[in-house]
């Protein structure tokens, strides 16, 4: 997922060294308070490099609570993971804020995450939950899909009708127009992924040997490739075809128009879900408790699609205006489950390593 600043959610949790990780580790968890009253009244939340929140909304939570929150950004999502299990025992936080979905068993299944059951979940963030653990210990707060985007311009100035699905994007009317963050450095090209596995099943390996003989261009993350190399990114870029996200499209209105310059593919996604939790051995437990209770509210969730590009939980609260015409989530999204990709997650990304690298 991205911010307004462009800023990718990307990992890079295959090439990471643990011992650079124990060491940064270790260096974070000497910089909590030893004074209980401190501790008491502040919390640390480990999140990743795309953590946007405004000010107003973090100084109401300080206002209601006297808490203060101290953010800790730690990379990409695959390393904020793998700090978080390597610091089991002795948490440099508090609590973590934007696990997601394809890394959320590693912390279940470590064991690093306190049960906490929140109060207040709207109804419709139980279709989030995590399957495959107790429901007690991640708390789901926002939902993105990763999709295919086009330039629809482009297509028009070209004569061309651009691609409606993934079978679409290995036609040879296609070869050399998408580009995709990288799955071993990005997790949105993670998540395209784990698109065209839960699409071709045993066949995903097959088809990305098609998508590479079509001449798709693969870059490290989010950012290069829908900024740079995207023709509708802002940048100089020769490929009309983009994995980004189904909310990207209203970010393209051009000043004066009323309508984007670029649509998302509804066939060609895969659910992102964010979760929070409190770290077993926090200092502030109850303090981490109450700042989840404040992102499942209203005010944090309803400020969240504009801070950080995503769909809050609670589907009660009103997205900006031109997301309802101009950034619909997939009706049918691709699903693979919890428990395939934590099985499978180092296979996959190897594999998809050797055929790109051919």
């Amino acid at each position: 997922m991205r911010t307004r600043t462009g800023i990718p959610r990307t990992w890079a949790g295959v090439a990471v060294v643990a011992t650079a990780l124990l060491t940064g580790v270790t260096a974070l968890s000497g910089c909590g308070s030893t004074d209980p009253k401190e501790s008491s009244r502040t919390i640390t939340i480990a999140t990743h490099d795309s953590w946007a929140m405004s000010k107003s909304v973090m100084a109401e939570f300080t206002r209601k609570t006297g808490i203060t929150v101290r953010i800790t950004r730690n990379g990409d999502v695959g390393e904020l993971t793998s700090k978080l299990v390597l610091s089991k025992g002795d948490p440099f936080a508090d609590g973590f804020f934007g696990v997601d979905n394809t890394f959320a068993t590693r912390v279940s299944d470590a064991g690093i995450v306190a049960d906490y059951p929140a109060p207040g979940q709207a109804a419709s963030a139980a279709r989030f939950a995590l399957s495959g653990t107790t429901g007690k210990e991640l708390t789901p707060i926002d939902y993105g899909d990763v999709c295919v985007n086009v330039d629809n311009p482009w297509f028009a100035r070209h004569h061309l009708a651009p691609p409606v699905t993934l079978d679409d994007l290995a036609a040879p009317q296609y070869k050399g127009l998408t580009v995709t963050p990288g799955a071993q450095s990005s997790s949105t090209g993670l998540a395209f992924l784990l698109a065209t596995i839960g699409r071709y099943g045993d066949g995903w390996k097959a088809y990305w040997a098609k998508l590479v003989a079509n001449d798709i261009k693969i870059d490290v993350g989010w950012t290069q490739a829908y900024e740079s190399d995207f023709t509708a990114g802002g940048g100089r870029g020769d490929r009309p075809i983009v994995v980004s996200y189904s909310s990207s499209p209203p970010d393209t209105v051009p000043q004066g128009a009323t309508k984007p310059t670029t649509s998302a593919l509804l066939d060609t996604c895969f659910r992102q879900v964010e979760y929070a939790g409190v770290l077993k051995g926090a200092a502030n437990p109850k303090g981490m408790e109450e700042f989840i209770r404040f992102m499942i509210g209203r005010r944090f969730q309803a400020a969240m699609p504009a801070e950080m590009y995503v769909y809050p939980v609670d589907s009660s609260v009103p997205l900006p205006a031109d997301w309802s015409s101009w950034a619909p989530v997939s009706p049918k999204p691709y699903v693979v489950t919890p428990a395939a990709i934590a099985a499978h997650r180092s296979e996959w990304l190897q594999d998809w390593a050797d055929i790109t690298s051919r």
